[in-house]
């Protein structure tokens, strides 16, 4: 069969590229649900566990890499490195899990805009959260268009080999819209608090030294900016996650999360 609008025997035209270290907890479940897509590749950083025997018991490429130590960095080094079948791509989490109907919105795509943000709804203690804060990123994109910028981060510890909180941008020269797509993936934060410590190392050296790239969204920019002026931001993420986006409707586990937003930002003031 040719490889048409939905790729080859009917799948869907798009890599999907999953960054990994010791994953094994969570690998299956991710590829589970990325059968649809007609090329999957697992980028390892030389896991200790079954990181890349569980990969390859999914038939799914495997491809080894070691950090230099300078730019570029683990994302952006597959977009310049990998042999891929499309410039369509996918990066999926590996403590991430694609559902049906995202999975029908990405094949349904018309790739009028560069690239597209992709909701996480966050998995508490098994509950899949309906309401409260979704984290939002720029992961479905055209890397012929996109690419992940250059920061000033390279003596912060926390991230390390992989890209911190900050979106992918538009290329120079590169006129572009981005989209958004309305179905969210599920994001299973709870199974990597390692990685997540991390974040909250790198994003406090990071305002310290007001290194944080522009987003490639003016209103996102502009939010951002007010919110990392803002007094009591600890104070104003539980009130933004639980009341504002209706955390409470998710009962016990909408608290916890909110919770969990407040103790991060308590731990960057």
């Amino acid at each position: 069969m040719l490889r048409g609008r939905y790729g080859m025997h009917g799948k869907i035209p798009v890599s999907v590229l999953i960054t990994t270290l010791n994953e094994e907890r969570n690998l299956a479940r991710c590829l589970n649900a990325l059968e649809r897509f007609d090329e999957i590749i697992v980028i390892d950083s030389n896991s200790t566990d079954k990181t890349q025997e569980i990969a390859r018991s999914f038939g799914v490429q495997v491809v080894p890499f070691v950090w230099s130590e300078t730019y570029p960095k683990k994302r952006q080094w597959c977009l310049d490195n990998l042999s891929l079948k499309y410039d369509r791509i996918f990066f999926v989490d590996a403590d991430e899990e694609l559902t049906l109907q995202l999975c029908d919105e990405i094949s349904a795509l018309d790739w009028k805009a560069a690239g597209y943000f992709v909701k996480g709804a966050y998995s508490i203690d098994g509950k899949v959260l309906r309401f409260g804060l979704k984290n939002n990123k720029l992961c479905l994109f055209d890397r012929r268009f996109i690419e992940f910028p250059v920061v000033d981060d390279l003596d912060i510890p926390g991230m390390g080999e992989i890209e911190g909180h900050y979106q992918p941008i538009l290329k120079k020269d590169v006129q572009g819209k981005i989209g958004q797509l309305k179905n969210a993936l599920i994001h299973y934060a709870q199974e990597n608090a390692l990685r997540h410590e991390g974040y909250k190392t790198w994003e406090k050296g990071m305002r310290l030294k007001r290194a944080y790239p522009d987003d490639p969204v003016p209103l996102r920019r502009a939010m951002k900016i007010i919110f990392s002026n803002m007094p009591f931001q600890a104070e104003a993420a539980f009130v933004h996650s639980y009341i504002v986006y209706g955390g409470f409707l998710d009962g016990r586990e909408g608290l916890i999360h909110a919770k969990q937003r407040y103790a991060y930002y308590r731990c960057l003031s």
